[in-house]
């Protein structure tokens, strides 16, 4: 079985490595110091299992996960903070509270080797850990082989494109595997308003807001795009913008 560490720890690391000596099934392929080697070592190997720190530079271990297509089985490693150990517990997630002793080690360990059905549980895992501050500051994505970190307050407007979410902002455009109603639950409700079924933008980066057709209005933001609303979403922005 293969095996990736990810920990930008070297201790944290070693000891990890140490306590997997007995397990001569299990083989570590790669450790990497952060999420962005942690992305292109699971991509590579196709690890059974991965040991996941949360904290860590650059991009965190949630923000990773949502960036790999089939993420592996997880056990965290992680001195977080009490609100991810509930979304571990409530999804049957196993996690390591750092320090941890090689017994609760060993029985994470067994706990994944008998079960196998940890990676089922990645999703919902990832809706509840997603709804935590932090994430709600910043949105991670892949592209061309590259990972790119927008803070929410470049983004001028979010628009749906099937399966994805364009994410559009002064630099560009990315593409996210994510619905609108994900990020309705994870972004600022008084930053940003759903003004369409297909549309949500950042309030912010309102220029004026126009009459369109009868009873219709669209919203043209500072950088000239035109988004539509609905009767629903101007209710929600004149509540908003206290109009």
């Amino acid at each position: 079985m293969k095996i990736v560490i990810i920990d930008d720890e070297p201790l944290a690391r070693s000891i990890i490595k140490e306590y997997l000596q007995n397990y001569s099934q299990i083989e570590v392929v790669q450790e990497c110091g952060d999420g962005f080697e942690g992305v292109k070592a699971i991509m590579q190997y196709q690890p059974d299992l991965i040991f996941l720190d949360i904290q860590m530079p650059k991009i965190n271990g949630f923000e990773m996960l949502e960036l790999v297509d089939q993420p592996p089985a997880v056990i965290f490693t992680t001195a977080f903070d009490e609100y991810a150990i509930k979304a571990f517990d409530s999804h049957a997630i196993d996690y390591l509270l750092k320090p941890f002793s090689k017994e609760r080690f060993d029985k994470a360990l067994q706990k994944w080797m008998d079960q196998r059905n940890t990676v089922s549980h990645q999703s919902s895992l990832l809706a509840t850990a997603a709804q935590s501050p932090q994430q709600s500051q910043r949105i991670v994505v892949k592209t061309g082989g590259k990972i790119q970190i927008i803070p929410v307050q470049e983004i001028d407007y979010l628009e749906a494109a099937d399966d994805y979410v364009k994410i559009n902002t002064k630099k560009g455009v990315y593409l996210k595997n994510k619905t609108m109603n994900h990020f309705e639950h994870v972004l600022d409700t008084q930053q940003f308003v759903r003004t369409h079924r297909s549309f949500m933008i950042n309030v912010s980066m309102i220029n004026r807001i126009d009459p369109y057709e009868k009873d219709n209005h669209i919203v043209i933001l500072q950088s000239g795009a035109k988004i539509p609303l609905s009767k629903t979403g101007y209710s929600k922005l004149r509540g908003i913008l206290g109009l």
